[in-house]
């Protein structure tokens, strides 16, 4: 019997099993390390190591070898967290750090640390405390620093080597050497240490979570758990406390100072060879961020770059950098986010930065857009001179170092990403082990009303044409900010395809907010996260249905999940005119619970703004409800609490609007179970043609 797109969509995690991923290039451009499993369903990866002289690979690590159980793991907390933050749906080794030559290469398994040699493929397991995460070599390969529970460890790099304590505080709410949630969640910094190139010292973070509100995540299926305690700075609380200090493997301990009341946000660290380190601190309002250099004798710092912005500042992945001695970073100027190097703009209006992928003494490689559906790779040479890298179309990323870039392709005509790397002597594919897809989707993607709206379409694999019979139409959209759905690349209309295939006309489109249209596009949604990203659904919606006759416009429904869910549940509720039923997957429904760094950067302070936060709340609306509703949570959802579904459910039914709710127990933001992946699919599947009275067998 062959096993349907549901079930094999769920066991090889969206077809994510098998890919090469998580490359590093080492400085000398010799090795490239990365992640990957042995087949399409096989989630435990193994750490493999290619030689870009000879082209062969090896593994490097084999959890098999060093577990009795790798699918069994005990993590620990901290780690089961940052996999949360990152979205890790994978097992065995799913993160890893090297020295800049990727001769040693650490990683956890079970909460122990293990390091790996790469010239003689042994791994150690070195004597660490139980609880291990984030372990990183030094950069002489010698030591391991790594995170055990609340303290930060040093362990030599060898298995009869000496574990020893760096710094620890006592008490429950205070860190070293972690990121706190708002940084791992919202500003893409997971990491909370970083070593001296001398490998003699590291600047290491100190998180106070005392003042920040507690939350608790409850197990309503398991009533003899206990609920489980976790800081969350909501919308308008107090953030944890965050500082830095320079400590000495020698017992030395010098503290970092800035004014930490006006810049709150620590959002970004790096200590490069020959170089003091450098940090980047944002205020509150998100108006303001410092590029500050670190003495590290008395942790005094000089600020190098200030960027302002009167909305909000950006803050841009692989940025502040240097190239030489020059400064890196990303700013919005006019109708662009640019590369600027020592505050001037090196790159032209119509191409938006989206990332620094690397830079060294000449050069700076990054990635940047033209058209919003696709990514390429760029690079700016020491005399400004601009070259493209990529030319064929899709979605580009990449990972570089000593003159070796392994480049990444995602596009919409291929099954698979490819993975090359490009050497000065050539290229060597890197092969992918994933499944293959049972269904190819094919968008037809198009750019339509005043305001140029990015919009796709899909229809049924077996009867593809514009002009049959009518069709119900799916909106299937994500809609929000630093996110986007409408690309030239295959995985993100998997889903969408199928349920075209089930008979509808399914309807994608990035509205403002979303990235890579520029500065004022961005920030279009600022105050009102609601009425901008509804009113661009609803005028893509009319403007295909002129050149798609199929559409029934008397039947549409609409789906989405985390911002897509708050969407698709405000369309039912605030124009239930044209949105005829609504599937709302882990929804925000009131802002104000949702956390600071990332809603009051649209929304403001909710004590200074109470009206913007009350026109964007469902809670408001609950009383409009007319159409068939579905609330999908995770009871276990430690970024939009399942308070978000239960508080618009009590609205609703305190109102007398009627709804269904399906609460998911055991499971968090992500949707990684394959018993709960494939029938949450199923589950749609039925209330959809339920609400509009399709018949199951069309």
């Amino acid at each position: 019997m062959t096993e349907s797109f549901p079930r094999r969509h769920a066991r090889t995690r969206c077809f994510t099993l098998g890919a090469p991923r998580s490359f590093s290039v080492s400085d000398d451009g010799n090795r490239v390390a990365f992640l990957r499993s042995m087949s399409g369903d096989d989630p435990v990866n193994r750490l493999w190591m290619l030689d870009t002289a000879t082209g062969i690979e090896q593994v490097v690590a084999d959890p098999a070898r060093l577990l009795a159980d790798p699918g069994e793991e005990n993590l620990p907390p901290a780690e089961r967290a940052r996999r949360e933050r990152a979205r890790e749906s994978g097992g065995g080794i799913v993160a890893y750090a090297g020295d800049p030559g990727l001769a040693k290469i650490a990683f956890t398994l079970d909460g122990r640390v293990f390091l790996a040699d790469t010239a003689t493929a042994l791994v150690a397991s070195l004597p660490t405390e139980p609880g291990a995460f984030d372990p990183r070599p030094s950069p002489d390969g010698l030591r391991v620093a790594y995170v055990s529970g609340a303290c930060l460890r040093v362990a030599d790099a060898a298995a009869d080597g000496v574990d020893r304590l760096v710094i620890k505080e006592p008490g429950d709410t205070v860190s070293w050497g972690s990121a706190e949630f708002i940084a791992a969640e919202e500003m893409g910094r997971s990491r909370g240490f970083w070593w001296a190139p001398d490998g003699q010292s590291l600047l290491v973070a100190r998180v106070d979570t005392t003042e920040v509100p507690v939350w608790h995540i409850a197990s309503p299926a398991d009533p003899a758990a206990s609920p489980v305690p976790m800081a969350y700075p909501a919308a308008g609380t107090v953030n944890a406390e965050v500082s830095l200090a320079i400590i000495g493997l020698d017992g030395s301990r010098v503290a970092v100072s800035w004014d930490r009341e006006a810049y709150e946000y620590f959002a970004r660290a790096s200590w490069a060879p020959q170089r003091n380190p450098l940090i980047a601190v944002q205020s509150r309002d998100q108006r303001t961020v410092l590029i500050l250099e670190v003495d590290p004798l008395t942790g005094a710092t000089t600020e190098l770059a200030r960027q302002t912005d009167p909305h909000w500042v950006e803050l841009v992945p692989g940025t502040p950098a240097w190239v030489g001695e020059r400064l890196v970073t990303a700013e919005d100027q006019g109708s662009a986010r640019c590369l600027v190097i020592d505050g001037k703009s090196a790159t032209p209006d119509n191409l938006q930065v989206r990332g620094v992928v690397a830079a060294d003494e000449g050069s700076v490689v990054f990635t940047a857009s033209e058209d919003p559906t696709e990514t390429h790779l760029w690079k700016l040479d020491a005399d400004g001179e601009l070259e493209r890298l990529t030319a064929d179309p899709g979605v580009h990323s990449a990972a570089a170092g000593g003159g070796t870039m392994v480049i990444l392709r995602a596009a919409t005509a291929e099954r698979d990403t490819s993975v090359e790397v490009v050497t000065p002597n050539g290229r060597i594919p890197i092969a992918s082990e994933a499944g293959t897809p049972p269904l190819l989707p094919s968008p037809q993607f198009a750019i339509v009303g005043q305001r140029e709206l990015r919009a796709a379409v899909l229809y049924p694999s077996d009867d593809p044409d514009t002009s049959g019979d009518p069709l119900p139409v799916l909106l299937d959209p994500y809609g929000g900010p630093h996110a986007q759905r409408v690309l030239k690349a295959r995985s993100p209309f998997l889903v969408s395809q199928w349920f075209a295939d089930q008979g509808f006309a399914v309807v994608i489109t990035d509205g403002r907010g979303t990235p890579a249209r520029g500065p004022a596009w961005e920030r279009a949604v600022a105050g009102d996260l609601a009425h901008p990203v509804l009113e661009d659904q609803i005028d893509a919606l009319d403007a295909l249905a002129q050149h798609h006759p199929r559409f029934d416009l008397g039947r549409v429904a609409v789906r989405g999940w985390s911002f897509g869910g708050y969407l698709a549940a405000l369309a039912v509720l605030a124009r239930p005119d044209r949105f005829h039923a609504a599937i709302a997957g882990a929804p925000v429904t009131d802002w104000r619970l949702y956390d600071t760094h990332y809603t009051e950067r649209y929304l403001g302070h909710p004590d200074r703004n109470p009206m913007v936060y009350n026109r964007t709340s469902l809670l408001e609306l609950a009383e409009n409800l007319t159409r068939p509703l579905l609330l999908i949570c995770g009871l276990a959802d430690d970024n939009v609490f399942a308070a978000h579904t239960l508080q618009l459910s009590q609205a609703l039914f305190e109102a007398g609007r009627p709804h269904q709710v399906l609460p998911l127990p055991g499971v968090t933001h992500m949707t990684p179970q394959e018993q709960v992946a494939e029938n949450l699919l199923l589950r749609q599947r039925a209330f959809l043609f339920d609400s509009l009275g399709l018949n199951p067998a069309q």
